[in-house]
């Protein structure tokens, strides 16, 4: 049964797999599941990606730093999916290259970061991805935002992501093939009966509750899922997952050039400074164990001046707290290995399966990031099929998510392509819907022969046709999906226009409900 963007579709009598949490693993899992032939439900107690995965520092990438902990496995594993998913998504997911500055008597000796890059060049199946190479920075351009003392660098390759576009592609293409997806949909209850899960779910705009039966429960709440095992569960002294806070800030544009930098802090950390849309340079992250409530996350002072004068050791400009223009903060839920510092603990994912024989199985879901979703979600299915019995083969490594239907590097044609359809489109207007919609960004567009057609206009560059379609095709409610999960045009229009934004959205789902 179809069902985007809409949760008009009735519960089958008995489903193979309920999924809590509409996280990337949660809406991974679900889009693997159901291509394989088990019918799948999921609930989001809020929008996609509304937790930790619109909230990292969206790479794709094998984790450089996590060599340093000898976790060969998941750096491995993850250098394999970079191209993976490059060619599964070519809109939203594109190559990187990173500077990696060095001088003498800095935090790593070079025949280490040499090494390091050695073996994230040769273990992971690079295709298409250029090699590392060595930087003269008294002649490379990549120098001139930084201070002179950096006369050597090392340019590596690796991946950028729209994370939260990653979530909400993932979810749309279950739902295409079949599975029951409910953002804003909180599991008040779980229990099993009869060798069969009873899940109680509440709509959290109507306070209506459904009642669905399942085979199975899988548990992906990201930083909630020892609060679903403690409430919905009703499990005692559970605690499996280690919180750890991660904040970024975003400032106007640092740099000119393409590629982002990696800055090794005297602390043993690192730090990126990214291009981000266009305009700005995005700075982070911080490593801190958080102990609130997850909802509450919020930057610190104390990790604003950090993010600052870490970045200000490398740039000749300094980084100032005044400069800063947006700041987001996540937690990741990493599983609780006992590191002794936050920045040491796994980053690698947990999958545990729980039940006795006669029960209905639970498969807990702990760590995990977003470069391994895909083979989280392969690794599920193994757990899920020695459980409940196997169904279809894997099939996500040659798969496509939605728009995503054009050669890895065929970016600039898709623009090209779309431009000479829609020529009335700005270049810029034109280069972010293809990255958003890819191949889908003709169709959001329709018969549109000039920007009066595109309907309302909300600031930057959203106009009604898409908010429309972010609406009907991608379950975006309220202002806030739209500006800072579906777009990042958060950061260019003005309160005034969100709060229209929020007006518009408030009657046109009102009347679409």
């Amino acid at each position: 049964m179809r069902n985007v963007g809409g949760e008009a579709v009735p519960a089958q009598d008995v489903l193979d797999i309920f999924v809590i949490g509409g996280g990337i693993n949660g809406c991974g899992i679900a889009r693997d599941a159901v291509g394989r032939g088990y019918s799948v439900a999921l609930a989001e107690m809020d929008d996609f990606a509304s937790g930790t995965s619109s909230r990292a520092t969206k790479l794709i990438h094998g984790g450089l730093r996590y060599l340093e902990h000898y976790e060969f496995r998941l750096v491995r594993e993850s250098l394999m999916e970079r191209e993976v998913l490059w060619a599964m998504a070519p809109h939203i997911i594109w190559p990187m290259r990173f500077v990696l500055p060095f001088h003498k008597g800095g935090i790593r000796p070079a025949w280490l970061i040499r090494l390091g890059l050695f073996l994230y060049d040769h273990i992971g199946g690079r295709k298409l991805l250029p090699a590392t190479r060595t930087l003269d920075m008294r002649r490379d351009p990549a120098a001139k935002p930084l201070k002179a003392l950096f006369t050597k660098a090392f340019e590596y390759s690796d991946g950028w992501v729209d994370d939260a576009r990653l979530v909400v592609l993932n979810a749309k293409d279950a739902a295409l093939k079949g599975a029951r997806i409910m953002t804003r949909s909180r599991v008040v209850s779980a229990e099993r009966e009869g060798g069969l899960w009873t899940v109680d779910v509440e709509n959290v705009a109507t306070g209506a509750v459904s009642t669905f039966k399942a085979r199975m429960l899988v548990n992906a709440a990201g930083p909630w899922v020892d609060v679903v095992l403690s409430n919905a569960l009703r499990k005692n002294n559970v605690h499996n997952v280690r919180l750890v806070q991660g904040s970024h800030i975003v400032v106007k544009k640092k740099f000119d050039d393409a590629r982002a930098y990696f800055f090794q802090n005297p602390d043993n950390r690192i730090i990126f400074a990214i291009p981000y849309e266009a305009d700005f340079t995005l700075i982070g992250t911080t490593d801190n164990d958080y102990t609130g409530d997850p909802k509450d996350i919020r930057i610190t002072d104390a990790e604003i001046d950090y993010l600052c004068s870490a970045a200000s050791e490398y740039f000749s400009e300094a980084v100032k707290p005044a400069d800063v223009v947006w700041t987001y903060s996540g937690v990741r839920p990493l599983f609780d290995d006992g590191a002794s510092k936050a920045q040491e603990a796994t980053r690698d994912y947990v999958l545990k399966v729980d039940g006795d024989d006669g029960e209905a199985p639970l498969l807990n879901v702990f760590g995990g990031k977003l470069t391994t979703y895909r083979r989280l979600g392969e690794h599920a299915l193994e757990k899920i099929a020695g459980a409940i019995g196997a169904k279809g083969m894997p099939w996500t490594a040659k798969s496509v998510l939605p728009g995503g239907d054009f050669p890895a590097t065929g970016y600039d044609a898709e623009v090209a392509k779309l431009k000479c359809g829609y020529p009335f489109l700005a270049e810029r207007h034109a280069r972010r819907l293809v990255r958003l919609y890819g191949t889908l960004a003709a169709r959001l567009l329709g018969a549109a022969g000039k920007v009066e057609d595109l309907g309302l206009h909300f600031g930057a560059d959203l106009y009604e046709v898409e908010v429309n379609w972010l609406i009907a095709q991608e379950w975006a409610r309220h202002a806030e999906d739209v500006l800072w999960r579906r777009t990042k045009l958060g950061l260019s229009l003005s309160q005034a226009e969100a709060a229209g934004l929020e007006e518009y959205m408030r009657e046109t789902v009102r009347s679409v409900a």
